[in-house]
């Protein structure tokens, strides 16, 4: 199992470095997680007004004791053999220490169904209704946070290139009787 399509969208937008959030909505999304402590943590910025950063607000998702590194995508071959094995200039190590979220971009080789993504290690470590309570709190508040934050895409998203027209066209039955059905 893996976190998917508006959810992980969601996710990458909201553990991004220029993610910030305000201390009223900060509240507001922690109240869509089915536990909590009752502790705040400190926000990442105090003035000129106090900002939250979404990665806290995921941090709050992750329960005590997981440790996961994995790297985005995006993360490029030469950082890994650099003196900066441990952290990244573009942001793209995910770095999780005792259920603390310490850096990186969360994407699809974290949180997806692979081997070895945070989930994989949740699951084996924690077990099952810790990994269901993760789930639940991220899909919960993440969207939750959609709605405050806003997302949209345009009518250029939904068009296919020339290559998917091909692929559609070489998959889909010819038959008149199968076309009739859509028409």
């Amino acid at each position: 199992m893996g976190i998917v399509q508006d959810t992980l969208t969601a996710v990458r937008k909201l553990t991004k470095r220029d993610t910030f959030i305000e201390v009223p909505d900060f509240m507001n999304l922690i109240l869509f997680k089915i536990q909590w402590n009752g502790r705040l943590p400190v926000p990442a910025i105090l003035k000129p007004r106090p900002l939250y950063t979404g990665k806290q607000l995921f941090e709050l998702c992750l329960p005590e004791g997981v440790n996961c590194i994995r790297n985005h995508s995006t993360h490029p071959d030469s950082e890994d053999n650099s003196i900066y094995r441990h952290i990244s200039v573009g942001d793209t190590r995910v770095v999780i220490e005792n259920g603390k979220f310490i850096s990186g971009i969360v994407c699809k080789k974290t949180v997806g169904a692979s081997a070895g993504s945070l989930i994989h290690v949740m699951f084996n470590e924690k077990g099952a209704d810790v990994t269901k309570r993760f789930f639940s709190d991220v899909q919960r508040m993440v969207n939750q946070w959609l709605l405050v934050e806003g997302h949209s895409i345009g009518i250029g998203d939904t068009i296919a290139d020339a290559a998917t027209y091909k692929e559609a066209e070489e998959k889909l039955p010819k038959d008149r009787n199968f076309v009739a059905l859509f028409e």
